[in-house]
């Protein structure tokens, strides 16, 4: 008598093996480059990195984290404003909600950022502590 394996172990597996077979192995890769972390856990780097708020100049000036430089995602010339930047060093990014630090966080790692925190939301930063001016 042969026995049915139980369904959810076959879709445990199936998963394993699709994951397996969608990744390349190669190190480095864009996705490697971009850490999403907590509000908490990144206020507590905000001093060891370049803090990029990515809102658009309006939404930076009326409030954003200490320190922090303007560079606005949705501007026609973000991706020539960050190749102005170094691409070893180590960078935060943070947005009103997160939407928009995903997608600069994302294009910056395509762009040969190395080390980069996507911290989410101004208003959650803040919250955890973060200075905010």
């Amino acid at each position: 008598m042969s026995r049915v394996p139980h369904p959810l172990l076959v879709l445990a597996l199936v998963s394993v093996f699709a994951v397996g077979a969608c990744s390349s192995g190669d190190s480095g890769t864009a996705t490697e480059a971009v850490r999403v972390v907590a509000a908490v856990d990144a206020v507590d780097v905000l001093d060891e990195r370049t803090v990029i708020d990515v809102r658009t100049s309006e939404e930076f000036a009326a409030g954003h984290v200490a320190g922090a430089i303007n560079i606005n995602v949705e501007a026609a010339d973000f991706r020539e404003q960050i190749a102005a930047l170094d691409a070893e060093d180590a960078y935060l990014v943070y947005c009103r909600s997160g939407r928009r630090s995903a997608l600069a966080a994302d294009q910056m790692a395509e762009a040969g950022f190395s080390d980069i925190i996507d911290a989410g939301g101004l208003e959650a930063l803040a919250e955890a502590g973060a200075l905010i001016e």
